[in-house]
């Protein structure tokens, strides 16, 4: 038995998973509680954020984020890879400063312009 808090909408239900030969899910109050259960148990994933370097611009560090959920399990790396890249100012909000990070499909974003 698991217990668990989904985080996929404001609700926050606190939900109770038995993963026996059949899943069975206790306190969801929406099918989105399934989901999440499931892709816990298998896979987690999480949106990373965080900061990438920034030259020229009036600050140093420039938030980001990635642009979909990726393993928890490649966060470190991810992490790593951000905080060896440099980008250069001028940026937009949504621009692509790395692209398909790890081969996850998902790309880190800026949050902010500068």
């Amino acid at each position: 038995m698991k217990q668990m808090i989904c985080i996929l909408c404001p609700k926050g239900c606190e939900m109770t998973v038995e993963d026996g030969e059949e899943f069975k899910l206790n306190g969801n109050k929406c099918d989105k509680g399934i989901n999440f259960a499931k892709t816990e148990l298998i896979s987690p994933e999480r949106t990373l954020t965080s900061t990438i370097r920034i030259k020229g611009a009036i600050h140093e560090m420039l938030p980001v984020k990635t642009s979909c959920p990726i393993p928890k399990s490649l966060m470190d790396e991810v992490i790593s890879i951000i905080d060896r890249t440099v980008v250069a100012s001028p940026v937009r909000v949504g621009d692509v400063l790395i692209e398909d990070v790890l081969g996850t499909k998902a790309n880190i974003v800026a949050t902010r312009s500068m």
